[in-house]
């Protein structure tokens, strides 16, 4: 009898330490996802009601966007990086700026993506927001359709153009990480790429 009550005094202490990892796993979730802001946890839940096409043609047929600052910031940083692109180009760029947020290794709002580093002159993760010049969208039509791409991209329009991508650069330049980051993807003038997997060491 003694011996019985020793057991399940032991498997119960297993059970409690074995809840503890879990425990702290579940409140780090928690804590992660207070960190993101309402308007990004919001697109987590929806999706884009049409079916997605990457022409001019289905875009233009989307009702005119707005939002909060999260997607001003997306459309900003669409509008300066990738309006001459296709519409296929510039949801591959807000794929990019969104798998960041997801990341561990960045800021976790799209403005902390695109404004990282700001204030250096060309030590920022986006070159128009830290090269010098002042940020003026002088073309409304072309930033009307920057803003529906933001829009779909932060209500969960599918991310499958750039395979996980959080780098991209234009074919023009040769960035020292391309040399080992994988590239995923070659879309209009811009090359795409994952960080490479971090092995653990023991």
């Amino acid at each position: 009898m003694i011996r019985m009550i020793v057991m399940l005094s032991f498997l119960m202490g297993s059970t409690a330490m074995a809840d503890t990892p879990v425990k702290r796993l579940f409140e780090q979730e928690r804590a992660a996802l207070g960190r993101i802001s309402g308007e990004i946890k919001a697109s987590y839940l929806q999706r884009p009601e049409a079916d997605l096409e990457y022409s001019r043609e289905w875009l233009s047929t989307q009702q005119v966007s707005q939002g909060g600052d999260q997607w001003r910031c997306l459309a900003e940083a669409l509008y300066f990086e990738a309006r001459g692109e296709s519409v296929k180009g510039q949801f591959a760029v807000a794929e990019v700026i969104l798998n960041r947020v997801d990341s561990a290794e960045f800021p976790n709002t799209v403005c902390g993506v695109v404004h990282q580093g700001t204030g250096r002159k060309y030590a920022c993760q986006f070159t128009y927001t830290c090269d010098g010049h002042e940020e003026v969208i002088a073309n409304p039509t072309a930033f009307r359709q920057v803003a529906k791409v933001a829009r779909l991209t932060l209500d969960g329009a599918p991310r499958q153009l750039t395979d996980g991508a959080t780098h991209y650069h234009t074919q023009a330049v040769n960035p020292r990480w391309a040399r080992v980051f994988p590239r995923t993807a070659t879309i209009g003038v811009h090359h795409f790429y994952r960080m490479p997997t971090r092995l653990s060491s023991n």
